[in-house]
């Protein structure tokens, strides 16, 4: 029996959603309400008959290898983790735990950037106030860390790890003249990467990927670290901060390149600078 659906690329097929929901954000807010309710009444929808798939499958023996056989397949994957159908790993249940607690450290000044789990210890970055000896500092320290323990028991303890210059936008006190001659080469204008999914840009023999994260971008090398497989339609996660690769669904931490699947795999991070609209990059 031969299936009457057309053969249609999954790539493209993602690419035209992300392209419709682009469009709906522009809308007036009458309309885009309405776009968004329908949007997530026929996410719910399909919810249901996915979960009952899914709940069908685990009760059979065979049900359970073709459920490991299909996760295996990117367009899958993205769909079932769309739905909250997988069970996110404890580097991305964190990630998501710290998305919280960020807006009330932020209104204080401070920031705080996952880096790792291992085992029952969570490593964490901490940024502006809540560096240094303060007592505002040490109070958000320990929001951080009554935050993790709290709602993931698997967590014990929390580790500070002393900060370093990240990938991301760098400060001016770490630039010198943005040319070519420097290093640095001209990329994309900020406005035309589309929000909330990967972009490529090549130059000079080398593949970049820019990834917009809740007003911040990141460059990385476009390069899988499993296979060195390009990742510019990967699944980019801006709740959880994950980048997930397509090909075989490695997951990264989008803002440090920190892999979540194996913790020595990695992403190679280029500097990144935003000057009068435009993305400067210095491939490394």
């Amino acid at each position: 029996m031969t299936s009457d659906l057309p053969d249609q690329n999954l790539d493209l097929l993602a690419q035209r959603v992300d392209q419709l929901i682009h469009e709906i954000d522009h809308l007036e807010e009458g309309p885009r309400n309405k776009a968004l309710e329908l949007k997530k009444a026929i996410e719910a929808f399909h919810k249901v008959g996915l979960t009952k798939i899914v709940q069908r499958l685990k009760l059979d023996p065979r049900g359970k290898e073709l459920l490991f056989e299909l996760v295996d397949e990117p367009g899958v994957f993205a769909l079932f983790s769309m739905h909250g159908l997988i069970r996110a790993d404890v580097n991305t249940l964190a990630a998501r735990v710290l998305e919280g607690v960020r807006p009330y450290m932020r209104s204080h000044g401070g920031d705080v950037e996952l880096v790792k789990v291992e085992g029952d210890t969570a490593f964490v970055k901490l940024h502006g106030a809540c560096e240094g000896c303060s007592l505002s500092a040490v109070t958000l320290r320990e929001s951080v860390e009554e935050t993790l323990t709290t709602q993931l028991p698997q967590i014990q303890r929390v580790e500070v790890v002393p900060n370093a210059p990240l990938n991301g936008m760098i400060g001016l006190d770490e630039i010198t003249l943005l040319d070519e001659n420097t290093g640095w080469i001209e990329g994309p204008r900020a406005a035309d990467v589309p929000p909330g999914r990967p972009t490529r840009f090549d130059k000079d023999g080398v593949s970049i990927l820019i990834l917009p994260l809740n007003g911040q971008f990141f460059a990385y090398r476009n390069a899988c670290a499993h296979q060195g497989l390009p990742l510019e339609n990967g699944l980019l996660d801006t709740t959880a901060g994950t980048l997930t690769c397509p090909w075989h669904g490695y997951s990264y931490d989008a803002m440090t390149g920190h892999g979540f699947t194996t913790s020595q795999s990695h992403l190679d991070p280029f500097p990144l600078r935003l000057e009068n609209g435009t993305l400067w990059i210095r491939p490394v």
